[in-house]
């Protein structure tokens, strides 16, 4: 098996059981172009130019693939041979997308098509079939949203790999290094450390840790700073981790100990919250709650959580006003954080398994706020 994707059988019962909720849904079929759903779907890391790469599943019948005979090369890397998918190659002068149609099989209907389709193609296929196509997120969220045990067995070494690195942020941290020294440090852990790549890194120092998405800067840490070190890296078959510590240079002052405190019980109190049939939003309001009854709920300012897969960002989002129940195998992470503007910020990040009874969490680095000794910097 190729090291970047998984088992032929994987993808063949993703594409039947798309092609079943396709059916449900009254389409005709889907037309997915390269991007995170095709990889879902096939293993696929093709990209996307401006010849039509494109696989179908129709509602009834065969999936194929519509390619550029000149991008044959890009089908070696996924399951498409294993499956003994239907290849419909084209050479320039030929029209993709009537093969596109071709492949759906059916009269004109609604097709749903990925959200990564752009407009160069999606135009000229909805010329061809003669109708507008929909997106296929609500037809493909149901089935990405719930994770099979090989991607569970994914985001844990992912999850692994991503606490090792965090095990040696503290090495990182000394007053006069700058953000961009440590982030650098970080990004070549993140790799040795087993990670194919750098998702992103941030390294909030100070103030800058209270803008949650900072990224890092050429400002230097000083002692007495917290840090925040929000992590991920993309692993294996395309899996990703994500996971955020928070470290004090040197030993905080009381105030600081006893709000990173409640952050530790609010992100604490929400993984325990987490059970099937328990709603996204309930996990959301155990973390809040938590911190506003304490009187921190206004610097908490993001939601609680997101999915986590083949994207960083995915569906199922812990935020208030979702009432999706949650299921065994649904993957989010949990962080909660607080910000206080000019001064600094702190969060807690795990990425958890919904199990049958409860949470699984793929991190398991302390949670408590590290601490670095000054005598122990380089």
């Amino acid at each position: 098996m190729d090291s970047h994707r998984f088992e032929g059988a994987v993808y063949a019962r993703r594409l039947g059981a798309a092609a079943s909720l396709v059916a449900r849904a009254g389409l005709a079929g889907l037309v997915i172009t390269p991007g995170y759903d095709l990889r879902y779907l096939l293993g696929s890391r093709a990209d996307t130019f401006e010849r039509l790469t494109a696989l179908v599943v129709p509602a009834v019948g065969d999936p194929a693939v519509v390619l550029p005979r000149l991008e044959l090369a890009s089908l070696k890397e996924s399951a498409a041979a294993e499956l003994g998918l239907d290849v419909r190659d084209w050479v320039d002068g030929d029209d993709p997308y009537r093969l596109v149609s071709e492949a759906l099989g059916s009269a004109p209907a609604a097709v749903a098509v990925t959200d990564s389709m752009p407009a160069l193609h999606l135009l000229p296929l909805s010329h061809a079939l003669g109708v507008m196509p929909v997106l296929a997120t609500d037809v493909l969220r149901e089935l990405r949203m719930v994770k099979e045990p090989a991607e569970v067995d994914a985001l844990l070494a992912a999850g692994a790999a991503i606490d090792r690195v965090h095990a040696r942020v503290p090495s990182f941290l000394a007053p006069g290094r700058t953000e961009a020294d440590v982030a650098a440090d970080i990004s070549e852990a993140i790799v040795a450390e087993g990670h194919s790549d750098v998702a992103f890194v941030i390294v909030g120092s100070g103030p800058h840790g209270a803008d949650p998405h900072h990224g890092f800067s050429d400002r230097q840490l000083k002692a007495g700073d917290i840090v925040v070190v929000d992590i991920g890296g993309t692993y294996g078959p395309g899996y990703h981790s994500d996971s955020t510590r928070t470290y004090s240079l040197g030993e905080p002052n009381a105030e600081v100990a006893e709000q990173y405190s409640i952050l530790q019980r609010a992100q604490r109190t929400a993984v325990e919250t987490v059970r099937p049939g328990v709603t996204a939003q309930q996990v959301d309001a155990a973390a809040r709650d938590v911190l506003a009854s304490a009187g921190l709920g206004e610097y908490f300012v993001h939601r609680t959580g997101h999915g986590i897969g083949l994207c960083v960002h995915e569906e199922p989002y812990i935020v208030a006003g979702n009432e999706l129940p949650l299921a065994t195998g649904m993957a989010f992470s949990i962080e909660p954080g607080i910000y206080f503007p000019g001064r600094w910020g702190a969060r807690i990040e795990d990425i958890v398994v919904v199990t049958e009874d409860g949470a699984l969490s793929v991190n398991n680095q302390p949670h408590e706020l590290t601490v670095v000794p000054m005598s122990s910097n380089r």
